[in-house]
């Protein structure tokens, strides 16, 4: 890989590259807009939230019972990680992270 090294000075625009954003179309886009799209994109992020966690579940090949039994975690907490209700956060998406990557080191250390 070659490497090119650029200087860019900021007082001077013409210095700047055109990027891949089209400024006319961003200036051009409403507040209403934004949070339409907000929205849309927490909805995803929660639903592959639910796909990831199912995911993990799934490879264990453990039920939701079983599953929530073996992590400590409630059932109902389990269901509406699967469903898209709610979204692990802090310490349960760490889990749910080393039990994808390495499951049977995770559940051997939560015995």
């Amino acid at each position: 890989m070659k490497t090119v090294r650029v200087t860019i000075d900021p007082a001077v625009p013409t210095s700047l590259e055109l990027g891949r954003i089209d400024t006319a179309r961003v200036d051009a886009t409403s507040d209403e807009e934004i949070a339409t799209q907000q929205a849309a994109d927490e909805t995803q992020a929660l639903l592959d939230a639910a796909k990831f966690a199912r995911r993990v579940r799934r490879r264990l090949g453990l039920s939701q019972a079983e599953f929530s039994e073996r992590i400590d975690v409630p059932l109902d907490t389990i269901r509406n990680w699967e469903q898209g209700k709610r979204s692990p956060t802090g310490a349960a998406k760490a889990l749910l992270k080393v039990l994808d990557k390495a499951p049977e080191a995770a559940l051997a250390a939560l015995r």
